[in-house]
């Protein structure tokens, strides 16, 4: 044989091994304690190891009022630094999906100009929806709206998928489903609830500073009670906390608004209500890093916080110029702990308490509360749309039937194969064994996830590698006819069937291509190992079958050909 052969077959033997010992943890279901050095397993689909199912929904209502409620905020901001006096009003608007906000001016007379500041600032973004005696209503402009729509979409899908990977989750599939739905779905989960929370739990992070001095605010609960604001079967004051901001506005100091702290699964008896800043100084934007900790003088775990420089800087003004005065930490509403400003804290850290309670459950609670706000904050509330959890018993079935459906298919192929091409088609056989090894090989190094339409795409790649084979034998056996020797017959056969075998792989990974890229779920599965398979298909069925042959033909020294 000559030097190149060797060299080729080296490379074969190499590959050979390698992808054995890459798939082995999976063929002999070793775990992560075993010893083998390779702990790296194929990763299974939803379909095949079950998991959760979920379509969540965005409140696009909420989303548009607030937003239109921070452009009123801006826009008072403007106009005081124009000079031009004016205050936050109300809500206003009949349509929930419009909803507009009121600025109103201290002096009517300013409307022309205020409206000019607005418009050279602000631009299309907001539409002016009224002007009446002073007062200036706004809402959100058609293109303004469907930005908001899109960057919700994809920011919520962005910070989804940081968290499914905080989570540990393996290939988590997320992708949107019209304008206002996202799809998760969750191979091997199996703690629903904690999945749940993990994925819902917006983690809007804010400190705002707290307004001790402001007048007797259960008062103001007793007044928006009586008033109907809230009713009983509407559920607890906490719930509805925007309504209730908006009816006692004029009851609060400007520039501040109600939140409470609450405990868990407490009525409205357990609520501490705080009057806090309506605009936070700090937010989780600035958030650098979170991380578990553990109180060496209680044993009790909470999360440390580290902003980045800007929230570095803006922790050490607002505790600078408000020593003595409490500083509220708020995550989505609900106010953990305000502690009071003792000194100026000018190390840009902070924590997060959590209370007592069981130290496994505090703890894990605190690790999640890490999690998500390393991953950043939702940019919208999610709702809980559709939720379904896949067994694992089904993914098992569906294996078990693949791996028999498979046997039984290969017994066939080898029997057929090597019963019309003799030991021509064992040679074959051993190719195809090789593609399949070379597949599950790459899906491994890939780490990509094994479904059900991922095992379609394995079963065609092992009939188009029989369809090379067929089309190599076939064109030796014309040569051989033809009255070709048996060494140039096999060597004309593989040089004239490689154009063939390139042209019809390559056809078919065009195909594989745009599904991938326009695919989405099982679609995308079933094109990665159709590509992986292609390759494979390539490389065995013409470079590792013509490396076969020429051993073959070496050892008959060219005088004899089964095929």
């Amino acid at each position: 044989m000559s030097r190149g052969w060797w060299c080729r077959f080296g490379f074969l033997v190499a590959a050979a091994l390698l992808s054995g010992v890459m798939v082995a943890p999976t063929l002999l279901g070793l775990g992560e304690d075993s010893r083998f050095p390779v702990k790296s397993r194929i990763n299974l689909g939803l379909d095949l190891q079950g998991g959760l199912y979920m379509v969540l929904g965005i409140d696009f209502e909420r989303v548009y009022r607030d937003e239109v409620r921070t452009y009123a905020q801006q826009v008072v901001t403007l106009l005081a630094d124009e000079e031009i006096p004016a205050r936050l009003g109300g809500p206003s608007g009949a349509d929930p999906l419009d909803p507009r906000h009121s600025v109103v001016l201290e002096d009517p007379s300013d409307a022309e100009a205020a409206k000019d500041e607005v418009r050279r600032y602000f631009g299309s973004l907001v539409r002016l929806t009224g002007d009446a005696g002073g007062e200036l209503a706004y809402g959100l402009a058609s293109a303004t709206k469907t930005g908001i729509e899109q960057e919700s979409v994809a920011k919520s899908i962005e910070v989804i998928r940081n968290r499914t990977d905080e989570f540990g989750v393996t290939e988590p599939e997320i992708v949107s489903q019209g304008k206002d739905r996202i799809v998760v779905q969750l191979p091997g989960v199996r703690d629903i609830e904690r999945a749940k929370n993990l994925i819902g739990q917006t983690a809007k992070l804010e400190f705002r500073l707290v307004n001790d001095e402001a007048s007797d605010v259960q008062a103001l609960l007793d007044k928006a009670r009586d008033a109907g604001v809230v009713r009983e079967r509407d559920g607890r004051l906490s719930d509805h906390i925007d309504r209730l901001n908006d009816f006692l506005r004029e009851d609060l100091p400007e520039g501040y608004q109600l939140a409470f702290q609450r405990v868990e699964g407490g009525g409205d008896d357990d609520l501490v209500p705080f009057v806090v800043e309506s605009v936070p100084h700090v937010t989780g934007d600035m958030l650098q890093d979170a991380r578990v900790q553990i109180d060496p003088l209680n044993n009790r775990p909470y999360v440390s916080l580290e902003f980045n420089a800007q929230g570095s800087e803006s922790f050490a003004e607002v505790t600078t110029a408000n020593v003595g005065n409490f500083f509220a930490i708020i995550l989505d509403g609900n106010v953990y702990s305000a502690p009071r400003i003792n000194e100026p804290i000018t190390g840009g850290r902070a924590q997060i308490d959590l209370g007592a309670g069981n130290y496994n459950r505090m703890m894990e609670e605190a690790r999640d509360l890490a999690r998500v706000l390393r991953a950043g904050a939702l940019p919208v509330q999610l709702d809980f749309l559709e939720q379904r959890t896949v067994g694992p018993s089904l993914g098992r079935d569906s294996i078990d039937k693949a791996l028999f459906a498979g046997q039984v298919g290969a017994v066939l192929v080898f029997v057929f194969i090597v019963f019309y091409y003799g030991l021509s088609g064992a040679i074959a056989m051993a190719c195809l064994v090789l593609n399949v090894l070379f597949v599950l090989a790459c899906l491994v190094s890939f780490e990509a996830t094994l479904t059900l339409p991922g095992i379609a795409g394995i079963a065609l790649t092992i009939g188009m590698a029989v369809d090379a084979c067929i089309i190599i034998y076939e064109r030796i056996r014309e040569e051989v006819r033809r009255g070709v020797g048996c060494y140039r017959a096999s060597e004309n056969g593989f040089n004239q069937a490689f154009w063939t075998i390139i042209d019809a792989n390559t056809t078919t990974a065009l195909a594989g291509v745009c599904l991938l890229n326009f695919g989405t779920g099982p679609i995308r599965g079933f094109a990665v190992t159709l590509l992986i398979g292609i390759v494979a298909t390539v490389y065995t069925s013409y470079f590792v079958g013509r490396l076969l042959f020429e051993f073959y033909m070496d050892r008959v020294k060219g005088q004899w050909l089964s095929i």
